[in-house]
């Protein structure tokens, strides 16, 4: 990473101004998740402003990936910590974020109304039977840099497995419990490499001391889903899907099964952070106040990580206690993230979203294709299976 000099010479020379233009195009076409985000981010900071050289961007790629949360959107705000400090990280971070925001909030407004059009359920139902391809896929695209920190020796690759299916059971299953499984297999891990356990790990689990507070509902109930999704998922954007799923649909009935798979689905076809699912699900509790809160409450942590942490991200890398707490709350959240098809299949209410699961399954994972695309195709497709008389 490289020095404050750097970093103050790099600061005096981009306006805020350009912070926030730049960032608000980053929001506004970041289609993709969190590859397409890094992607546009180097492009913009190394390749053609030359903001940043690509050794201490890639640091920076490797210090939120240390992080719970959504790493694409901590890589942003790490940037624009880095040319204006924490204004401009505070700045960049908002300006990458509300794009994305203001449309799900619209999208939400359409597609979670109390009678919408049949076409529009169509196309809500169509695009959710995907959502279960999406979550394979994206746990397939997160296993091979998982398999590699676990090590060559086998039983370093025995207990990887075990974590994995520790998490996609728990996903399966127990999904508003999966932090703990999370935390209780990087904990374990750290302990089996006979380290201490680390600081982020032991305070990550006093929150969940409040739980019983808010599990009444309301506003409480709505802040404290967020917060897990900010503050305790590992991983990526995905596993915040089995965090939230008992929670909105049977917990607090914020929305149907079929309401939260075109929550899931909106995420990923709105440019900019795939976390910001959660303001669908704010919106289904309380409205637009509700998804702002929710998206605050989200967020927030980000910030946080980025302002406090940013000055202190070597020292996080050297950390053998949080290198080996990741090795074992990786494999779980990759696990977790498969593990979540399950209950996003039990949620179709149609046969014919079959047929289109497994076309989705086939355009990703055998094709290779985008993830985007794909939903938007199966949101076409079952738009018109609506207007041509198919049950929505």
């Amino acid at each position: 990473m490289t020095h404050d000099g750097h970093g103050a010479h790099a600061r005096a020379e981009v306006p805020l101004a350009t912070i926030a233009r730049e960032w608000s195009r980053l929001g506004c076409i970041g289609f993709g998740g969190p590859p397409a985000h890094i992607a546009l981010a180097r492009r913009l900071c190394v390749d053609e402003r030359h903001w940043l050289d690509g050794e201490e961007f890639e640091d920076g790629i490797a210090a939120v990936n240390l992080l719970p949360g959504p790493a694409s959107t901590q890589l942003t705000i790490f940037c624009a910590w880095r040319l204006r400090g924490a204004v401009g990280a505070v700045l960049g971070g908002v300006c990458f974020i509300v794009p994305g925001l203001a449309l799900i909030l619209a999208l939400s407004a359409v597609f979670l109304s109390s009678h919408p059009p049949s076409a529009v359920l169509g196309a809500a139902a169509g695009a959710g039977a995907a959502v279960p391809a999406v979550a394979l896929h994206a746990a397939s695209m997160l296993v091979p840099a998982s398999w590699r920190r676990a090590g060559a020796g086998r039983v370093g690759r025995v207990r990887w497995i075990a974590y994995a299916v520790a998490g996609g059971v728990a996903a399966a299953t127990v999904g508003p419990f999966l932090v703990l499984v999370l935390l209780a297999c990087g904990v374990t891990e750290v302990a089996v490499r006979r380290r201490p356990a680390p600081p982020s790990a032991r305070s990550a689990l006093a929150p969940l001391g409040v739980a019983p507070a808010v599990a009444v509902g309301g506003i409480g109930a709505l802040a404290w889903v967020a917060f897990k999704v900010g503050a305790l998922s590992y991983g990526g954007g995905f596993v915040i899907v089995p965090l939230m799923q008992h929670d909105a649909v049977d917990a607090y009935h914020w929305m149907t099964s079929a309401q939260f798979l075109n929550a899931v689905a909106l995420g990923q076809i709105t440019p900019g952070p795939v976390v910001l699912t959660v303001a669908a699900v704010g919106y289904a509790a309380h409205g637009v106040g509700g998804g702002l809160l929710a998206a605050l409450v989200a967020f927030a942590p980000s910030f946080l990580f980025v302002l406090v942490g940013g000055p202190r991200f070597a020292l996080l890398r050297a950390s053998s206690a949080i290198q080996s707490f990741l090795t074992g709350a990786g494999p779980a959240a990759v696990g977790a993230i498969a593990g979540s098809a399950v209950p996003l299949g039990l949620a179709f209410q149609h046969a014919w979203q079959v047929p289109l699961l497994v076309a989705a399954l086939f355009w990703l994972l055998v094709l290779r294709r985008g993830v985007v695309t794909c939903l938007l195709a199966a949101g076409a497709i079952g738009a018109l299976a609506a207007l041509a008389g198919a049950p929505v």
